[in-house]
């Protein structure tokens, strides 16, 4: 007896394996255009926990719809529950997890530790999938969160092919890549940009967008402005001519859970055609340019220099180029075409000031209105461009009626074997074969005699007629003697054989269980002292002076830091790599706050792991944390060791990418010093000696006035230098 079994066909020739393609759906249409575009899997969000809290989402009824939908077409289902949790929302992030598994999901994407582990302890037959949200880059930190119950890790877009081979080769644990569309600055999970400064978080699903903004650049050796551009925006990623180089990685991940259907399904079909014919056309390769895209770059995946994968001039969809203004008379506008051009489509004038303007008329030379042109076309408006302003279509009408039209009709199908038993004086016996899945009805009539006899062609163009289901037929075996057959009957019962397959392949069967331990654990609390972290060798010795108890300088290692420093008395991670290499280097072992613990369960989990002493995250205000060492308490009968920022420039962000080396200065952060600057705050701009930037708020945290009010299991405060 099988309690739940998802069958994914194989296109590729028997014994081969197959890259997972995985698609993102915000909407039911999107995902119905993803399944049709030939996606092995989908991932989508609830209307609560997941990272995209401004997409359309899901609710548990549309929910069951789409895993109805997706499932019988083979494919998967990921629920996305990739943000922090806080101690109030436990209890329904758990609820919400059991409803999801009694549905029939196939795996969580998690970023808080907390519920990896509730679904290894409570839903044996669903998967965790360790979002990139927590920053896996390596094998120690694959291993780490593996062993907390991940069955699958989503590794960091700032990972080169040869990490991510690495990973694979040393674990063989299921590996997922994103492969195309937007990628944020920071390394994921390390933003708090939005959040800190625009009051909605990225790691709570409401990212405000913060690098998508302008910024000026300015020298502090002179307070020289080096200009005001989009330095922080990047560019869409797009690894289609080198997708077959990934095929050793499990799944392929598409970004877009905020795009259109239409998007979904260009980008789906575009990627399905390159993995199953190992080649791309150049149309294909062009069509990608046709839906959203800020430009395109190859990616950290594929070693895309830093100063080449940001779009300074554009933070928003670029579209593609047609030709220029050629002539200019009394408003009229000459366009000379590369493309063509036609009615209804949007086009933007890359002029002194950026025009976005949509075709209602369009003339040639004399001033007729026509539909369309490839050569030379006309318009007539009162904003300004100039002679040689570049034209690009923004909105390609065509192309997205095409779309529209098609994305609906499923490019693949599942394999059908149908057998037929049609004897004289038996019922007439239909029997339907879908991988492990089996299904039989019998006529409540029996078969006579004919006088004209039937072909098993006859039999066949009935039983094909398949297009309103998931099914083409893969073999029809008939036993067939000279019998009549009524035609309007064997169509009822086809939709009667292939409504009871259904049936029979949705069943799920599947009972929340309990296997949650928590056992005591002796966490060693100090007196409560100051602790401080530094970037300087001054500010160290400083704080050696001024006798504070624990420093953070040569002890320090960041999420993403690709060497592992020789293992100090203590030693500050910021990363689960790190908690990993150094859990047996007899060391006092602290994480940092960029680990995002909002949490009571994730205390415990990593106290449990040989963390001596957990950093809160930034994300959280006196309530939550109040609220976590009052349910620890509660829970493990047992106190915690905390360490709090109470003082400092809070990291906004962390990124592989250089701002500096865009602006062709690079190198110069050895000895000049930088900020970014918006019309109400500056941002300084930390440069590290393997060429990562940590961008902090130019704004000084302070919480002296509140120290007598945080809970005493914060033990260690700490200055931030």
């Amino acid at each position: 007896v099988l309690d739940y079994v998802i069958i994914n066909y194989s296109y590729k020739q028997e014994g081969e394996t197959m890259s997972e393609l995985l698609a993102p759906a915000g909407t039911m249409e999107a995902l119905k255009a993803a399944v049709c575009g030939g996606c092995d899997a989908i991932y989508l969000g609830m209307n609560r926990f997941g990272a995209r809290a401004y997409a359309e989402n899901f609710n548990y009824d549309s929910l069951k719809e789409a895993l109805e939908y997706a499932h019988l077409f083979n494919v998967k289902i990921y629920v996305t529950m990739n943000t922090i949790i806080f101690e109030s929302e436990l209890k329904d992030a758990y609820a919400q997890i059991d409803e999801l598994y009694k549905l029939g999901v196939d795996a969580l994407i998690i970023q808080d530790i907390a519920l990896i582990n509730y679904v290894k302890e409570h839903c044996p037959n669903m998967e965790a999938h360790a979002s990139t949200q927590m920053g896996l880059d390596d094998t120690y930190g694959a291993i780490f969160v593996n062993k907390l119950g991940a069955d699958r890790l989503v590794l960091g877009r700032e990972c080169s092919i040869e990490q991510i081979k690495k990973v694979k080769t040393e674990t063989n644990l299921p590996i997922e890549v994103f492969i195309h569309g937007a990628l944020c600055v920071s390394y994921s999970g390390n933003c708090l940009m939005s959040g800190l400064i625009g009051y909605r978080s990225g790691n709570r699903g409401r990212c405000v967008g913060s690098c998508r903004k302008p910024y000026e650049l300015i020298d502090l050796s002179n307070n020289k402005s080096l200009g005001t551009s989009y330095i922080l925006s990047m560019k869409d990623l797009n690894t289609i001519e080198r997708i077959n180089d990934l095929s050793f990685v499990d799944s392929l991940k598409i970004e877009g859970r905020m795009k259109e259907p239409t998007y979904v399904a260009n980008i789906v079909r575009s990627y399905r055609e390159a993995i199953d014919n190992n080649t791309i056309s150049k149309e294909t390769l062009f069509n990608l340019e046709k839906t959203f895209q800020r430009t395109f770059t190859k990616g950290y995946i594929f070693d895309e220099d830093k100063k080449n994968i940001t779009n300074v001039s554009k933070p928003n969809h670029n579209g593609y180029y047609i030709g220029k203004i050629t002539n200019i008379n009394k408003g009229m506008y000459e366009i000379t075409l590369d493309k063509p051009l036609n009615q209804n489509d949007v086009i933007r004038i890359d002029a002194k000031e950026e025009i976005n303007y949509p075709i209602i008329k369009l003339y040639d030379k004399n001033k007729n209105l026509i539909s369309s042109s490839s050569t030379k076309a006309y318009i007539i408006m009162k904003e300004k461009a100039s002679i040689g302003d570049k034209i690009y279509i923004t909105k390609d009408t065509k192309y997205l009626d095409m779309l529209q039209a098609n994305m609906l009709k499923p490019i693949r199908r599942v394999k059908l074997d149908i057998y037929v038993d049609a004897k004289i004086a038996n019922p007439l016996i239909l029997t339907a074969v879908c991988g492990e899945y089996s299904s039989t009805i019998i006529s409540d009539f029996v078969l006579e005699k004919a006088q004209k006899s039937i072909t098993k062609e006859d039999i066949y163009k009935q039983l094909d007629r398949l297009k309103d289901t998931p099914y083409e037929i893969n073999h029809l075996e008939v036993n067939l003697e000279n019998v009549f057959i009524p035609m309007s009957k064997l169509n009822e019962l086809r939709r009667k054989l292939i409504e009871q397959l259904n049936k029979e392949r949705l069943i799920i069967n599947r009972e929340i269980i309990n296997k949650e331990i928590n056992e005591p654990i002796k966490v060693e609390k100090s007196h409560r002292h100051l602790s401080a972290y530094c970037t300087t060798k001054e500010q160290y010795e400083a704080c050696i002076e001024a006798s504070i108890e624990t420093i953070y300088y040569e002890n320090y290692v960041r999420r993403n830091e690709a060497e592992y420093k020789k293992p100090l008395s203590t030693m500050l991670a910021a990363g689960y790599n790190g908690l990993e290499y150094y859990k047996d280097k007899d060391t006092y072992l602290v994480s940092d706050f960029s680990l995002n613990v909002v949490n009571s369960k994730s205390v415990y989990l990593l106290h449990k792991n040989n963390v001596k002493r957990v950093t809160l995250s930034h994300e959280m205000n006196k309530k939550d944390i109040c609220d976590l060492v009052e349910s620890y308490h509660n829970t493990y009968d047992s106190s915690c060791n905390l360490e709090l920022i109470v003082y400092g420039h809070a990291h906004l962000l962390n990124t592989k990418y250089c701002p500096l080396k865009v602006n062709n200065l690079c190198g110069k952060c050895k000895t000049n010093k930088y900020i970014l600057k918006d019309s109400v705050a500056e941002f300084p701009i930390i440069s590290h000696n393997d060429c990562t930037t940590t961008i902090v708020n130019g704004k000084i945290l302070n919480l002296l006035d509140e120290l007598n009010q945080l809970p005493n299991d914060i033990t260690t405060l700490r200055l931030q230098f």
